[in-house]
């Protein structure tokens, strides 16, 4: 099929036939035509088809929806709805079998690339990811199920991951407490997380998670220094399983973090950072850990007032957690950050720049608008008959 695209009349034909279109309709399937067969999210085609105008995201999703029904009539075009990452054009021809990518349902390459995405995951490297998943039609693979929620959740997708109708609530609810916990004081998200867990809420692995790692800077951070050590008895059994092998310098980290809140001395926290740094990160120098073993020296720094070694380190971890494309990652770190200060009493001034990014963070991926609706939510699946 070959589309004719008529912009000063607002019309496109094709097989004899004629379809008027609106400006916006016309300027979506006119980029989309363009690129067919490339993958675009909702950012990317605001950016292109809505620049210089704020319009939100959810005007993509009608858009395609008025034009998806508009262009009915033309048999061979379909605009694809890429599970878990946006839309994308393709023009069928049922006279020419070879036109579809005959890889689609080739079973060895669809598990071929779920490893590759799971080691782009172990390494921490968010952006791998996404570029990934954004070529699923040129590569001819479809993205695991698994997969296509959580690279909304790397690249802080908050509003796909409330309002999708993709995935049912259960693929996302994870996604979704981690980020409710960024959204207020953590003595209120461990509050909640206790409850997830005491209720078995999660999948087993992301309950394990959550038992082993997740709620320990909020223990920490919510002035339960003791509870925190406590639980890393739990995460220790853990991660003596082989299958928990890459859990270790996340927990090491953990247990670093939670030892300075609790105070330790300065020869133990030596002790624990030489560890990190000459044994686990040397073995697996993924971004995400490194980023966060350079906050929580920070922190370390911060417990010394040795202030411009801290703000130094403090900046380079989150750098590199910006490098790796795991949003949810350097917003809790500015979390873990400006909590941390806060507890110190640290003077307000050296405490505003971290605040700064932090709110930064939140207005990015767009907290104040989903605030409510994440908490809502949240409590929906908390207290559900």
């Amino acid at each position: 099929m070959q589309l004719e695209l008529h912009e000063s009349e607002l019309k496109v034909t094709a097989d004899g036939l004629t379809i008027d279109l609106l400006p916006k309709e016309f300027a979506l399937l006119q980029f989309l035509y363009r690129n067919r067969g490339r993958t675009f999210n909702r950012e990317q085609l605001l950016d292109n088809v809505w620049p210089l105008e704020y319009p939100v995201e959810r005007t993509v999703d009608d858009h395609i929806y008025r034009l998806r029904k508009k262009l009915d009539p033309f048999g061979d075009l379909e605009i694809k709805t890429v599970r878990g990452y946006g839309y994308s054009l393709a023009l069928r021809d049922p006279n020419h079998p070879g036109a579809m990518n005959p890889t689609t349902q080739d079973r060895e390459l669809h598990e071929t690339m779920r490893n590759v995405f799971e080691k782009y995951q172990q390494y921490g490297q968010g952006r791998s990811m996404l570029t990934l998943a954004r070529q699923q039609d040129v590569l001819g693979y479809e993205l695991d199920p698994f997969y296509a929620v959580y690279v909304h959740f790397v690249q802080g997708d908050l509003d796909w991951l409330l309002n999708t109708v993709e995935a049912p609530i259960g693929e996302r609810f994870y996604w979704l407490l981690l980020f409710y916990i960024f959204s207020g004081n953590p003595a209120m998200g461990l509050a909640i997380c206790e409850q997830v867990l005491a209720k078995k809420l999660l999948s087993p692995p992301q309950h394990k998670e959550m038992e082993i790692l997740n709620i320990l800077d909020l223990c920490a951070l919510a002035g339960q220094p003791d509870k925190a050590l406590e639980r890393l008895k739990i995460s220790h059994i853990a991660i003596a399983d082989p299958d928990y092998e890459n859990f270790i310098p996340h927990i090491a980290i953990a247990e670093m973090f939670v030892h300075l809140v609790a105070g330790a001395k300065e020869h133990e926290l030596e002790k624990m950072a030489g560890a990190i740094e000459a044994e686990m990160l040397c073995a697996k120098p993924f971004l995400r850990e490194i980023g966060s073993f350079k906050v929580v020296m920070g922190l370390w720094a911060v417990r010394r007032q040795a202030w411009r070694e801290a703000e130094k380190l403090l900046d380079e971890g989150l750098q590199v957690l910006d490098k790796s494309g795991f949003v949810p990652l350097k917003l809790g770190a500015l979390y873990r950050i400006i909590h941390y200060l806060d507890m110190v009493s640290l003077e307000k001034k050296r405490l505003r720049k971290y605040i700064t990014l932090f709110e930064e963070e939140r207005l990015r991926i767009g907290f104040d608008k989903l605030s409510a609706a994440l908490e809502a939510t949240i409590m929906n699946e908390l207290y559900r008959l």
